[in-house]
């Protein structure tokens, strides 16, 4: 079980790593259409695209900015203690 735990853990937190990347390159203003913007655009948007429609969904207006990383994190991290909290 620690074994799948860490397995998990690990995949958890590559996906975080490029949330944060994804951060970064809309920062720096590089978009989907640079070869590395695209690599993490087409990796996160799996994750991102529901945590935006749950944000228009319940209303929150956020204006210019987009909260679904921060969203998409915290959801990632309670799955990753509930899990914990499973096998252990």
């Amino acid at each position: 079980m620690l074994t799948l735990y860490r397995a998990i853990n690990i995949l958890f937190n590559i996906i975080e790593t490029l949330i944060f990347i994804r951060i970064i390159l809309s920062f720096l203003n590089i978009g989907p259409y640079n070869p590395i913007g695209r690599f993490v655009y087409e990796l996160t948007e799996p994750i991102l695209g529901p945590a935006r429609e749950l944000i228009y969904k319940l209303g929150i207006n956020t204006g210019m900015f987009d909260f679904s990383p921060l969203l998409a994190i915290l959801i990632l991290r309670i799955i990753s203690r509930v899990l914990r909290n499973i096998l252990f």
